[in-house]
């Protein structure tokens, strides 16, 4: 099978295309013959092994596994004996190892059955940001109808998610993003819009219930002047430190939150059938509608984790087998 491949740290530039054996499949694994796979912000970082934490778990000096990509959509290729709950030949969507590449193992707790009106494009754009969106809000956030909500990143992978999931809870949104993307955030579901160009959205005088930080430029204390005496701030961007990342921020909000009225909450989100179909409920009701910014070829994926690691996509990027 043709994969990318990385065999060291290192630019985009420093991925492989290489044809290679297709994984094989444990007792509890599902192979999935790829059609679509999305890039984040996360298979940026895990290329470039920054910030550094993250090599204790991928390996100090080089990549343990040298697959690329976590979001995939594609038809089940191959199961192992212990699967139950897919076949061969469903069109599934979720969370694997390696989906860039034309196959990709995964198992029953990262996968959802696809709709059949939902385009693998469209399946694979989902998984992280989606449920990233989804959990900020849901279960961080408690959004329900009547609150008001601020989305730092609106424009974004998870923003564009997260708009559209705040306006289906009930809620009144407001989106933060660059002067060109003002229109685009409206189009999607926000009220009001702010323009981080040439407007500071902590110095407004203006409070939220929640505010849904995907972006990271701002200080914990600035954020809080953004929230209601008792709302809530939900910390979901991936940071800029090259030790830590996001991960000096989070700890800052865990040990201030119990101090202060307001409450700080950090996201790690992680893909689950749950949360997929849940995902999938809002798009068949017409509540959500995946915003593709580029499509690349397999061939030119590293363009697309390129792309992705300049920070101003409109949506989510897609690479199609």
């Amino acid at each position: 099978m043709k994969a990318i491949i990385r065999t060291r740290y290192g630019p985009p530039e420093s991925l492989r295309l290489v044809e290679t054996e297709a994984p094989s499949v444990g007792d509890d694994e599902i192979l999935i013959k790829v059609v679509a796979s999305s890039v984040n912000p996360y298979d940026w970082h895990a290329t470039r092994g920054q910030p550094y934490l993250i090599r204790l778990e991928d390996g100090l000096r080089t990549p343990k596994n040298p697959a690329v990509g976590i979001d995939v959509a594609g038809i089940v290729a191959e199961v192992g004996k212990d699967v139950r709950a897919f076949k061969l030949g469903d069109e599934v969507f979720g969370r694997g190892i390696g989906a860039l590449s034309e196959f990709a193992l995964s198992d029953e707790k990262h996968l959802a059955r696809k709709p059949s009106e939902l385009t693998f494009q469209s399946a694979a754009s989902i998984p992280c940001a989606g449920v990233a969106a989804l959990r900020g809000l849901r279960d961080k956030g408690q959004v329900h109808e009547g609150h008001s909500v601020l989305i730092n990143g609106a424009s974004g992978g998870v923003g564009t998610f997260a708009v559209q999931i705040a306006k289906a809870f009930g809620a009144s949104v407001t989106g933060v993003c660059s002067t060109k993307n003002l229109e685009f955030v409206r189009s999607i579901g926000a009220v009001d819009v702010v323009d981080y160009t040439v407007t500071d959205f902590t110095r407004l005088g203006t409070t939220y219930d929640v505010v849904l930080d995907l972006v990271c430029n701002r200080s914990l204390r600035n954020l809080r002047r953004a929230l209601k005496p008792e709302g809530v701030l939900v910390i979901a961007g991936v940071g800029t430190g090259k030790w830590f990342g996001p991960v000096l921020r989070m700890l800052r909000a865990k040990v201030t939150s119990p101090f202060v009225r307001q409450q700080l909450r950090p996201l790690v989100a992680h893909v689950s059938t749950t949360d997929l179909n849940d995902l999938c409920s809002l798009y068949q009701r017409g509540q959500l509608v995946p915003v593709i910014d580029r499509t690349f070829s397999l061939n030119n994926a590293p363009d697309a984790i390129k792309y992705v690691g300049a920070g101003h996509t409109r949506g989510k990027v897609v690479v199609v087998n």
